[in-house]
C-alpha cells in the first residue's frame, strides 16, 4: 500500500489524500460513522474530478490511518445521552467539533483558502459544523444522509438500527466480519439502487484489511451523541447549503433531510426516491452533477 500523506496537529494525526490540481476548486469530502475515505466510490470521486474540482478526502479520528483512541475510558451510550440532554459535557476523548476543526486545519494545511464541503452521515453533521464554526473556509455546504439532532425526529427502522448496533463476535475471522458488514450495508443501502453482493463485500474486505477499531465506532458515536441538537447552529450558517437525501432512508429517515434543510437558512433540498443510506453506483452521476452545479452556482446565487 502507498504510504498517505498524514497532517500532524496538537498531536492528533489526520491521514488525507488530495487529488487534482491544487489550483481547482477544491472540495473536502468527509466520511460518516465508522467509514474510512476510501468508502467514497470510485465514480464519485472520477466524476468530480472530471468537471474541474480538487477533491480532498481524509480519515477522521478513530477510523483509518488518522489517530485511534486505544483505551481511552468514556462514559456509556445512556450517562452521555443523559448528560447531553442536561447540558452537561460528557468526558469524551473528543467530540464533532474537534472533528470539524481537524478539517478546517487539513484546508490550512493544504493551503486552502475556501473549500466545498460535502459530508455524508455523520460525515454531513461534521460538514455543518465546519460551516457553523468556519464560515470563511467554506464556500458551499452539501449535507448528505444527515441530521440537525433534533431529538423528536422520527428514530431509524428497527432493523437498521439493530444492524447497525451488532457487532461480529470478537473471536470472528475475516470471512465472518465481512459478512456481518455486507449484511449491514445490504439492510440500510436503496432498494432501488441495489449493490451487487459481491461489491459489497470486496468494499467490506478492503476496508477491513485497511484498518478495523469496532472501539474506535463506538467512541464516534458517541461523539454524535454528545453533539446533540444542533438547529440554533445550524441557523448560523451562511454558505449557500444543498441537502440531499434519500426518500428510502431507513436509518437517517427523510424528514431528518427536510429537518435540516428547514434549520439552515436558504437551503435547497434534493430527495432521491429508491435511495437509502448510502452512495449506489447509479446514483453516483446524479449526485455529481447536482454537487457541481452547486459548488458552481454564484455565492450570491438565490437557494
Amino acid at each position: 500500500m502507498t504510504a498517505m500523506p498524514v497532517m500532524r496537529r496538537n498531536g492528533v494525526d489526520i491521514c488525507y489524500e488530495s487529488l487534482g490540481a491544487a489550483g481547482d476548486p477544491a472540495v473536502l469530502l468527509i466520511m460518516g460513522l465508522g467509514m474510512q475515505m476510501i468508502a467514497w466510490p470510485d465514480a464519485f470521486v472520477q466524476g468530480l474530478l472530471a468537471r474541474g474540482f480538487r477533491v480532498i478526502r481524509l480519515d477522521n479520528r478513530d477510523v483509518g490511518l488518522s489517530t485511534h483512541y486505544d483505551g481511552a475510558r468514556t462514559p456509556g451510550l445512556w450517562r452521555t445521552a443523559m448528560m447531553t440532554r442536561l447540558g452537561l459535557k460528557p468526558a469524551l476523548p473528543y467530540t464533532l467539533d474537534d472533528m470539524a476543526d481537524d478539517c478546517a486545519a487539513l484546508l490550512d494545511e493544504l493551503g486552502v483558502v475556501q473549500a466545498h464541503v460535502v459530508g455524508v452521515s455523520m460525515g454531513g453533521m461534521i460538514a455543518q459544523l465546519v460551516a457553523a464554526r468556519h464560515p470563511r473556509k467554506t464556500a458551499s455546504l452539501t449535507s448528505i444522509m444527515s441530521s440537525s439532532g433534533n431529538p423528536w425526529l422520527k428514530p431509524p427502522r428497527r432493523d437498521a438500527l439493530k444492524m447497525l448496533m451488532s457487532r461480529p463476535p470478537r473471536d470472528a475471522d475475516r470471512a465472518a466480519i465481512v459478512a456481518h458488514f455486507a449484511r449491514l450495508f445490504r439492510t440500510i443501502g436503496s432498494p432501488d439502487f441495489p449493490t451487487p453482493e459481491e461489491e459489497l463485500r470486496e468494499r467490506a474486505g478492503r476496508s477491513l484489511d485497511r484498518a478495523y477499531d469496532p472501539a474506535g465506532v463506538v467512541r464516534q458515536f458517541l461523539a454524535i451523541v454528545a453533539s446533540g441538537d444542533r438547529r440554533k447552529r445550524l441557523r448560523r450558517i451562511t454558505a449557500r447549503t444543498l441537502v440531499i437525501h434519500g426518500a428510502a432512508d431507513p436509518l437517517v429517515r427523510p424528514d431528518a433531510g427536510r429537518d435540516t434543510a428547514r434549520n439552515i437558512p436558504g437551503a435547497r433540498l434534493m430527495m432521491i426516491e429508491g435511495m437509502g443510506h448510502d452512495l449506489p453506483a447509479a446514483l453516483c452521476g446524479k449526485l455529481v452533477e447536482a454537487i457541481a452545479a452547486h459548488c458552481a452556482a454564484p455565492a450570491d446565487a438565490a437557494a
